[in-house]
């Protein structure tokens, strides 16, 4: 007689069972703690290096992410509260004080910056938000937390499986994506870093091998075998010393070589995450006993536990489908940008442009030529030049400028030439496109995008 656990019924009891089965929750308080100080870590070099004032003040334009384009600057001093506000978040995040509302108050507060501008858009700003919305869920502050000392009957020294395997998800996600990104023709060939490395040949003891083209070659495919098999590895517990090991050396080259701000350091700690649950508390050997008994895995789920398991479903699903969207779009993504942000495309490109736009009205026989340059900063501008988003974003600000002045048949077409990995440069927008006529949008290709013809230069 065939088993009856084996079937749908039986499959979901053991996935149940494993999901909220109690692992130590030594980790998530490592977590807790490390996520809450990174962050204020952050607020502290936006604070210090005057990157408020530069990013979000000095602009008189900024660039919006599609449907959020309501998102607006506080007015007069009201950031610099804001990242006040983020500091404090952290800080009661990390000891575990009012942590739900706190870890809410601190994903919104912190999505809210990630918003403000398009043109800034970083991948360890996503990476950030994602992880804090998945903290709101993650039960961190039942134990050594400020929460615990209020309220000592959430005392716990266990926690359901699931609420560290979605971190640990999470990574995995990162991890994977970014070496399925790798796969193009470019990084296989070695560029950007061909090009890059050798700006680093003053690098302690490896520099002047920096500037070798093998060296290029050596890091392109290292950097996407790690990629690739990072998670894996991780999961295994024989490799798994030995692949924390490569990527702590892998973090800690990023950071030396590359201004990627706190982002190695973020992926470093919750890479530890795959460490057994306990590893925290054999590691400082926490002098309060731990629970005997944590109890049973539930039978059955309650209504709020069925919607988490739904949202963060829903959650995942999303993040292993959205990286792979460009695949949807013709031609390269590096060069189109449609379908790149979001997709864990990480350094992999070097793309320099210089653009013009001509603002025209038939009905005025008016034919204005305006330089971005003279309304943008200097870092909105290197960023808007090479992104098609970007470049129709202001487009239609100048479109909508050209109306308030009263001018009725506004066109406004750019004149974009672009340079991808060091090819030779190319109009990256059909000049004679229209984008005043052009609408924004996540679904359809862009027919204004001008294909890439240019090939890579030799090595």
């Amino acid at each position: 007689m065939a088993d009856p656990r084996v079937g749908g019924d039986g499959l979901i009891r053991r996935f149940r069972q494993a999901a909220f089965a109690p692992v130590d929750i030594a980790s998530l308080v490592y977590f807790r703690i490390a996520y809450g100080l990174i962050l204020l870590w952050e607020v502290w070099r936006y604070l210090k290096g005057g990157r408020i004032e530069r990013y979000f003040l000095e602009p008189s334009f900024h660039f919006k992410f599609l449907g959020f384009g309501w998102v607006q600057n506080w007015p007069g001093d009201g950031l610099y509260y804001h990242f006040y506000a983020i500091g404090i978040l952290a800080i009661f995040v990390a000891v575990g004080f009012l942590y739900r509302v706190s870890a809410t108050l601190l994903f919104l507060a912190f999505s809210y910056v990630f918003l403000l501008e398009q043109a800034l858009y970083l991948n360890h700003f996503y990476f950030i938000a994602l992880v804090g919305f998945l903290m709101i869920w993650v039960p961190a502050n039942r134990s050594a937390s400020w929460d615990v000392r209020l309220r000592p009957s959430i005392q716990s020294d266990w926690a359901p499986a699931w609420a560290l395997w979605i971190l640990r998800a999470q990574m995995g996600v990162v991890y994977f994506f970014g070496g399925v990104a790798k796969l193009n023709s470019d990084w296989l060939k070695a560029a950007p870093l061909r090009d890059w490395l050798p700006d680093r040949a003053d690098f302690p003891i490896i520099g002047p091998a920096l500037t070798e083209l093998w060296t290029a070659y050596a890091f392109s495919y290292t950097g996407l075998v790690i990629d690739l098999l990072a998670a894996p590895c991780l999961l295994w517990r024989p490799t798994r010393p030995y692949a924390f090991a490569v990527l702590a050396t892998f973090h800690w080259m990023n950071d030396q070589l590359f201004s990627i701000g706190v982002f190695p350091w973020f992926a470093l700690a919750m890479t530890a995450l795959f460490f057994p649950a306990d590893w925290p508390r054999q590691l400082v050997r926490w002098s309060r006993t731990r629970d005997s008994d944590p109890g049973p895995a539930p039978r059955g789920l309650s209504f709020s536990q069925t919607a988490g398991a739904w949202v963060l479903g829903a959650f995942f699903l999303v993040q292993c489908s959205f990286p792979l969207r460009h695949l949807l779009y013709p031609g390269n993504v590096s060069w189109t940008e449609e379908g790149h942000n979001f997709s864990w495309h990480m350094k992999l490109r070097d793309k320099e442009a210089a653009a013009e736009f001509i603002v025209t009205d038939p009905d005025r026989a008016r034919i204005q030529r305006i330089s971005p340059e003279e309304e943008l900063t200097s870092w909105q501008y290197s960023e808007m030049a090479a992104r098609p988003d970007l470049i129709l974003q202001y487009a239609h600000h100048l479109a909508a400028r050209a109306r308030e002045r009263g001018e009725t048949r506004v066109q406004v077409r750019a004149a974009v030439l672009a340079s991808l990995n060091g090819r030779e440069e190319q109009f990256l927008i059909d000049p004679r496109a229209d984008l005043a006529l052009k609408s924004r949008t996540w679904i359809e290709p862009a027919d204004w995008i001008l294909p890439l013809e240019k090939e890579l230069p030799p090595d």
